[in-house]
């Protein structure tokens, strides 16, 4: 992961007096998907695409969708290679930001709070909130078929033979 003083890898602003029933269509560029492949740690992106409508309700901005990527990532076990496609449905919203609370005063969140993403002033990043719901749909310890073999080479066996019930496997 890169460090908060970056700018986002993909970017779109948008605003939000032009947010009202638009359909909109945004797609990562090459050195985009290259800058996203490094921020999540894949061996490339080939293709970040994310279809969804904004619909504006005063200062909020409603966001649903879908987000298609393609990207390679490495096993987490055999490090092979593995293709991976990802159609994920988006559903957020934009509202302006707000600070009724003290910088390190503890808050509580409603679930209608947890997918609300806060902009200041009239624009919000399309682009930098669909990249964050890419990072949510990557499976951190994704494997591949060559995962037991690998396991088995280094002496681990398969999980199944380390699992919460391996040790009732004896007792039959």
């Amino acid at each position: 992961m890169t460090d908060d003083t970056s700018s986002p890898e993909f970017s779109r602003f948008f605003d939000i007096r032009q947010a009202e029933g638009q359909i909109v269509r945004i797609e990562a560029n090459n050195d985009e998907c290259a800058g996203l492949a490094a921020r999540f740690d894949l061996v490339q992106v080939n293709n970040l695409v994310a279809e969804v409508s904004l619909t504006r309700v005063e200062h909020k901005v409603e966001v649903r969708g879908t987000l298609i990527a393609d990207f390679v990532q490495a096993c987490a076990v055999s490090a092979e290679d593995l293709d991976v496609h990802v159609a994920e449905p988006l559903e957020f919203c934009f509202v302006q930001e707000e600070r009724t609370y003290k910088p390190d005063e503890e808050i509580e969140l409603e679930a209608h709070e947890l997918d609300e993403i806060p902009y200041d002033g009239s624009r919000f990043d399309l682009g930098e909130a669909v990249a964050q719901s890419l990072a949510l749909a990557i499976d951190p310890f994704l494997t591949g078929p060559e995962a037991d073999a690998a396991r088995i080479a280094v002496g681990l066996g398969t999980p199944q033979d380390h699992g919460p019930f391996a040790a009732l496997k004896n007792l039959k």
